[in-house]
């Protein structure tokens, strides 16, 4: 019998200092909210509880006590949080994330998640820059507990040597810039204006069939400006040259069928689904 699969926990990195972008990085609004409260927003559908990792002295800092708190304790920086959520609850995967993406999404997110490797010590994407482990958006396992605490215990505080060392699950982004961080004011007008010149928002699309032969692909993150399915077929029609027409197939949304004028948000889990073959 197969083990039960632990259960997952988000946690949202916002213990930092800030001191390059010269102000609260959390704080900060891109796309009509704060990052932090955008990065909790992607993970509640995908976790059993989502938590903001602070400071000690951020405990009362009116955004971050809005939300559940992991407390950084005896460690600096990134590890120092996912530390700390695994000593809160070590039975738990943790699903971590850092609050300074502004370009992460959904589909990315729920890519990281229906790939999750258990057996491993963590799941998390391959750069797109470097191909070396992401570890401010990966699955922490319960078993990466002790073998991470002892590597800081050894003055090493960086995850992502730990992770280069360790069992992991390397997964190709569906979107490489989903995971490029701001660190400046210069880095988050870069990632403002890439948003405005897009004019769309991120869409994840899986294809079957005849549909995924012809697409070249399984699945994909793309940015379109389509207000329902029926738009995004006939976007994606001219993009990969599908020969099946929209009445041929059924559509569904987040893994509900829903009718081809539903509108569509962003963040949205689109499956276009052929007819299928023999009687």
């Amino acid at each position: 019998m197969n083990a039960p699969l632990p259960p997952l926990r988000g946690l949202v990195l916002a213990g930092g200092h800030s001191r390059r972008m010269g102000r609260d990085k959390a704080a900060l609004e891109h796309q009509g909210r704060t990052q932090l409260e955008r990065a909790m927003e992607l993970l509640r559908p995908l976790c059993i509880s989502v938590h903001v990792s602070v400071r000690a002295d951020q405990r009362q800092d009116p955004l971050r006590a809005r939300f559940p708190q992991v407390v950084d304790r005896g460690f600096e920086g990134p590890a120092a949080g996912i530390h700390a959520a695994q000593q809160q609850d070590p039975d738990c995967a943790w699903l971590v994330v850092a609050c300074d993406l502004p370009l992460l999404d959904a589909g990315t997110l729920r890519h990281l998640v229906s790939r999750r490797d258990p057996a491993r010590m963590a799941t998390a994407y391959r750069s797109s820059h470097d191909e070396l482990p992401e570890p401010l958006c990966a699955i922490w396992e319960p078993a990466s507990g002790a073998a991470f605490e002892s590597h800081l215990t050894r003055g090493k505080h960086c995850p992502r040597k730990f992770l280069i060392n360790a069992d992991v699950l390397l997964l190709d982004q569906p979107r490489p810039e989903a995971l490029d961080n701001m660190n400046t004011p210069e880095d988050l007008a870069a990632a403002q204006a890439r948003h405005a010149a897009s004019g769309g928002r991120p869409i994840h699309v899986q294809y079957f069939a005849l549909l995924r032969e012809q697409a070249g692909r399984r699945e994909e993150t793309v940015e379109s400006t389509a207000r329902t399915p029926a738009e995004l077929f006939r976007e994606l029609t001219a993009r990969h040259r599908f020969t099946l027409p929209a009445d041929m197939l059924k559509v569904a949304i987040n893994s509900e069928f829903r009718d081809w004028s539903h509108p569509l948000k962003e963040g949205d889990a689109v499956v276009f689904i052929p007819p299928v073959a023999g009687g």
